[in-house]
């Protein structure tokens, strides 16, 4: 019964510390895509300094975001060895969301990071390229984006993976509860099947006592 504990609390762990990484992203976040009025220049230069800062961090950081990246994976892959059914619906639906966060982190996040801290927002890109957050812009095109898309780019990277996360989470509370309720039914359905056979018990015993007193 601990590895499949062991298993989950890999997946679970992963994912709830990125939801709190992007939780203290929040705050910069928030003003460069909800805000009704227009947004204030102060907010692209706070979430500029922030994300420099977070580019510039020692080598420990992105380290340590990496391994529970892997832990994470190695959790969900240690659970589809030899799956049941419920575990090919729930689980495998939780790695492609997984896998789709991973995705929206190599190819926005990372790249994003690395032009702002850069500073070159409208710079020619290299062959193969395209600019990040501008669907369909690649080499040669005349739609560059500046600092202000750029970081709201980021911000929308944030929010589209931080839903993904919680997605991962809603499905392994769902599988958590139908496991739960599935063992609730064998249970009862144990213990009525105990209840049955002590009856038919008590019922043969009855009997042969009235045998024997019969004779």
């Amino acid at each position: 019964m601990r590895c499949p504990k062991t298993r989950d609390a890999k997946r679970s762990a992963a994912t709830s510390f990125f939801l709190g990484i992007l939780f203290s992203l929040f705050p910069y976040d928030y003003p460069l895509l909800w805000t009704p009025s227009a947004c204030p220049p102060s907010a692209f230069v706070q979430m500029e300094n922030h994300l420099k800062i977070l580019h510039a961090s020692p080598l420990l950081i992105p380290r340590i975001l990496h391994t529970v990246i892997g832990t994470g994976l190695l959790g969900f892959f240690m659970k589809l060895y030899r799956p049941s059914e419920s575990n090919m619906l729930f689980d495998g639906a939780s790695l492609v969301l997984y896998m789709i966060g991973v995705v929206v982190y190599l190819a926005n996040i990372v790249k994003g990071l690395r032009v702002v801290s850069d500073g070159k927002y409208d710079v020619e890109l290299v062959e193969g390229e395209t600019i990040v957050g501008v669907k369909g812009a690649e080499l040669g095109s005349e739609t560059p984006i500046g600092r202000d898309d750029s970081l709201r780019v980021l911000a929308a990277s944030n929010t589209i993976l931080a839903l993904v996360l919680v997605g991962v989470l809603v499905l392994q509370t769902g599988q958590w509860y139908a496991e739960r309720k599935q063992g609730q039914e064998m249970e009862q359905a144990r213990k009525e099947s105990e209840s049955k056979a002590a009856s038919r018990g008590d019922v043969n015993k009855h009997r042969t006592l009235v045998g024997k007193k019969k004779v």
